[in-house]
């Protein structure tokens, strides 16, 4: 009995380990036949067909062409020429007329070099016969002139009565340095009597006062006019 046991379990013993080889044997013979497979593929070629692996790290997408990097194109910076400061001119000072004149208007300063010289003979002249001849106007400006003719037009009335006694500093023979009034009445009677002698004359009626050289010293003083008036241009 225990022979046939011991048989029987030597037999399955048997049994398993020639199952086990022969599993064993199977799977090393179709290892080595698909080793042997894959040499013979690549003899031969039978895996061209197999795309090659390309590593994707930092590839760009196939749906996008590669960036490009554009060389910026340089701008030229305009030159800017230098700009000349504007030169400033000098402001003309507006010239001021004034009354009062750079000379005294109560003396031979300021007068023609004819009436001066002829003047200061008179002076000296009516001197030794005991008058003094005083000058209360001699030369004066146009703006004082202007002035003595707008209070004369207020005085008179009128434009034309007003010109009788103050001309226009256009036509004004004080404004030309070309006349003299003589004071105090002693003097102007002097002057009017003995004034032709050094070519001095009495010009109008109404002026006894106003002189001017209107002769060559020691002729007769031409005819007086009655008054002054505008000389037409």
């Amino acid at each position: 009995m225990r022979n046939h046991q011991l048989r029987r379990r030597t037999g399955s013993v048997r049994t398993r380990w020639l199952s086990v080889t022969g599993f064993g044997v199977v799977v090393l013979a179709v290892g080595s036949l698909v080793l042997w497979h894959g040499q013979v593929g690549e003899l031969f070629g039978l895996a061209a067909d197999k795309e090659p692996v390309v590593s994707s790290v930092n590839a760009p997408a196939i749906s996008e062409p590669p960036p490009t990097t554009a060389v910026p194109t340089p701008t030229k910076t305009p030159t800017r020429k230098p700009t000349r400061k504007p030169t400033k001119e000098p402001t003309k000072q507006p010239t001021k007329t004034s009354d009062k004149p750079s000379y005294d208007e109560e003396s031979i300063d300021g007068l023609s070099p004819t009436l001066k010289s002829r003047l200061k003979k008179a002076m000296a002249a009516a001197k030794a016969d005991g008058v003094t001849l005083r000058i209360t106007s001699g030369r004066r400006s146009a703006a004082k002139q202007q002035r003595l003719l707008n209070e004369a037009i207020k005085k008179y009335g009128s434009y034309t009565a007003a010109t009788r006694w103050v001309l226009p500093p256009k036509y004004s023979a004080h404004v030309h340095g070309k006349a003299v009034d003589i004071g105090p009445a002693a003097a102007m009677q002097w002057l009017n009597r003995n004034g032709y002698r050094y070519g001095i004359c009495r010009r109008y009626d109404n002026e006894p006062w106003h002189f001017e050289a209107l002769t060559t010293p020691g002729k007769k003083c031409p005819p007086r006019e009655p008054y002054s008036r505008p000389v037409p241009d």
